[in-house]
């Protein structure tokens, strides 16, 4: 089908920076007293909201996370994307394409305005979004696997939920698109197909998802 709006995800799908991200976010709950291994952030955080965070936190354990995590997290990832960030390979060509053929696309991800931005900006992806087009669940209060996030996005961009397209790479993507009532296409570059059941279909490289958004090419 032809869709009207295409909407990624941006860590993990247009930034490659899950793996950084959870990296460092394993490392600072550890410090706090809370010791989480990296494939432990993947299995529980990817995806997810801040919010998140501080909910199994506080369910396994019983301790609330200090004040000050939001913002020392986001310094650490900020910082960190300035450095080693990249762009998911082939991203900005379809970008282009999308753009070409003017197509709509925006931006909805569980980070905070402050992380899209530094995500992309050190990806070198930054020129490719005007800030209408960026959606973050500050925006709604409420992070993946809730649908809210991307039911903003749609109505502010204009576009009927079923008329669009997710664009996702974690379980909880998946399943906030599909409660969106909108197709999912899942990447699988961090997690395999079994583990993005309910996507559309499934794509392991750039290149896989332009006959899926009827690109033609």
């Amino acid at each position: 089908m032809g869709y009207e709006l295409v909407i990624f995800d941006n860590d993990g799908v247009l930034v490659d920076s899950e793996p950084l991200a959870n990296s460092i976010l394993a490392t600072y709950l550890t410090e706090l007293g809370f010791p989480t291994t990296y494939e432990e952030s993947l299995r529980d955080y990817m995806g997810a909201a801040v919010h998140r965070v501080h909910d199994l936190v506080y369910e396994r354990t019983g301790r609330r996370l200090p004040e000050e995590f939001d913002h020392t997290l986001q310094e650490r990832v900020a910082a960190a994307f300035e450095r080693e960030v990249r762009a998911v390979p082939g991203v900005t060509e379809l970008l282009g394409e999308l753009s070409a053929l003017g197509i709509p696309y925006c931006v909805a991800s569980s980070g905070s305005h402050a992380r899209i931005r530094a995500g992309q900006s050190g990806a070198g992806l930054g020129e490719w979004f005007e800030e209408e087009w960026i959606f973050s669940a500050e925006d709604v209060g409420k992070g993946k696997p809730a649908p809210d996030l991307f039911l903003h996005a749609a109505d502010m961009m204009g576009v009927a939920p079923a008329r669009c397209v997710v664009i996702e790479d974690s379980p909880l993507g998946v399943e906030a698109a599909r409660a969106a009532g909108m197709d999912v296409f899942g990447f699988t570059s961090m997690t395999p197909a079994e583990g993005l059941a309910g996507a559309t279909a499934c794509f392991g490289e750039m290149k896989e998802l332009y006959p899926l958004l009827g690109l033609g090419v």
